[in-house]
Parts: C-alpha cells; structure tokens; sequence
C-alpha cells in the first residue's frame, strides 16, 4: 500500500496547529484524520547531523512507516518528527512508530 506525501508549508502548519500528537522514546506523531488516504511528512531539523545522517534517518523513517502501514486504522495526515540521539537503527524506529499508532486509534 503506498501513501501521499506532505510536500507543501502551509498542509505542515495546518497539521502543527490542528493536529494531536502521540510520544515515544524516539518519535513525536502529529496527526489529524484525513477524508481520502495516508499522507505523512517528516520534520527533520539541523540538530539531528549533516545532510548525510539526516537523509539515513529520513530513509529509515520512511521504510519503518511503509511496512507498517497497514497496521494504521484508518486514513491520517501524519507528521513525523524523531527525537535527536546519538544512533538511530530500523528496529528502534519501527517499535516506536507501532506504539504510536497503537495510541492513535
């Protein structure tokens, strides 16, 4: 199943003032329901490395969320936003967004 991308500032803003957000040791989740399909974005910012280390981390982000899609209920905008640590790993990414979702629903 493939999902819609947040490209767009103002669907970003829309989404950090509208929306609720879910916690976890990794992961903040700002989401909101959405009428048609998933849409997710991710917010990465300066303090989490280089361009190198910031697109790993967006890859993984985005690997950990496709495989487990299904397991969301329901059609969300979601905004991703991981917290700075010192390593990040596919395991600890995709734990922490399955807890989420498990409080999203």
């Amino acid at each position: 199943m493939r999902y819609a991308r947040l490209k767009k500032h103002n669907e970003f803003q829309r989404l950090f003032k509208k929306g609720k957000k879910v916690y976890s040791r990794y992961l903040t989740i700002v989401y909101q329901p959405h009428r048609q399909n998933t849409v997710m974005g991710i917010a990465l910012s300066k303090k989490h490395g280089k361009a190198v280390k910031r697109n790993r981390i967006k890859r993984l982000i985005r690997a950990a969320f496709s495989n487990n899609m299904d397991k969301l209920a329901g059609n969300f905008s979601i905004i991703i936003l991981p917290k700075v640590c010192e390593e990040y790993s596919y395991a600890e990414i995709e734990k922490s967004i399955l807890a989420c979702f498990g409080r999203m629903t």
